[in-house]
């Protein structure tokens, strides 16, 4: 028996960003495709750091679809949340069709909502309250499609690891290798529910050391404040003003029309899908 075919999509997290073997990066993806099977899974990563939905859709996805894989991942999201063009219709149009690709082609898919950037990365509240608001409207949107298209999701915007420093690398914004290994493990145990994996799990225990204090200085001060900043140039600016907007509505008690305004974009998102035929579930 011919062992699967399983290819990644995706930003920095599908990567690999924060879990360094040797001169680059492993992550997640690659440690769980070495137990979907007794052996190892033909595994392609197209993931690429920065990627947003549009990357996904116009570059990844074709690539992938002509390898004709078994399982794909979507973890994609979080850089449009950090754009100053974040739009949400188009986010959910995007994602709609690259889900539809993939299980069209009877490839097992697999998603994953994600916690907001400003909370992991501990900014002030009127400066995280924002960006979580917009990674909410992600993960509801992706929640709705894994639900219509029968995609195994994972809910890793819960539980203890995103606060749990250890599971973060320097930066801050990405799992260190502890934290690539508990998204292998709890995305290996969803796959085994279904029968899909059928592998010993990837283990939770990391082959490297955790970085010292010092050298998660060092990586700041070096490499981490450069890829902060090249992802944050456009954002800026309308965060400073999202966040002007969030500290009027808190002084006149109104913050709820936000969080209203949020929802109906989302339900006005979905709704302009097109309709489309929901695949059974399968766990």
């Amino acid at each position: 028996m011919r062992s699967p075919r399983f290819v990644a999509l995706g930003d920095s997290l599908t990567e690999g960003v924060g879990d360094r073997v040797g001169g680059g990066w492993r992550g997640w993806a690659a440690l769980l495709a070495e137990s979907l099977g007794p052996e190892p899974a033909r595994f392609t990563n197209l993931a690429v750091s920065g990627a947003q939905t549009r990357d996904v859709l116009e570059g990844q996805l074709p690539a992938a679809l002509a390898l004709r894989p078994d399982l794909v991942s979507v973890v994609v999201g979080v850089n449009d949340t950090l754009r100053r063009t974040f739009d949400i219709r188009a986010v959910a149009a995007r994602l709609d069709q690259v889900y539809a690709a993939c299980t069209g082609q009877g490839a097992v898919l697999l998603t994953a909502c994600l916690p907001d950037p400003g909370a992991v990365l501990g900014l002030p509240g009127a400066l995280a309250r924002p960006l979580a608001r917009r990674q909410r409207a992600v993960n509801t949107v992706v929640h709705a499609l894994s639900d219509r298209y029968g995609a195994v999701h994972l809910h890793a915007c819960e539980g203890d690891w995103i606060t749990d420093r250890a599971m973060w690398s320097a930066d801050r914004l990405h799992p260190g290798e502890p934290g690539h290994r508990q998204l292998a493990l709890r995305f290996h145990a969803l796959l085994a529910a279904r029968g899909v994996a059928t592998g010993p799990a990837p283990s939770p225990e990391p082959e490297s050391p955790a970085p010292t204090p010092t050298a998660s200085l060092w990586w700041l001060a070096t490499a981490g404040t450069g890829w902060v900043a090249r992802r944050c140039t456009d954002l800026l600016p309308q965060l400073l003003s999202l966040a002007a907007d969030e500290m009027r509505h808190r002084a006149r008690g109104t913050s709820i029309r936000l969080d209203l305004r949020a929802g109906a974009a989302v339900s006005a998102a979905l709704a302009a899908l097109s309709p489309g035929e929901q695949r059974p579930d399968t766990a």
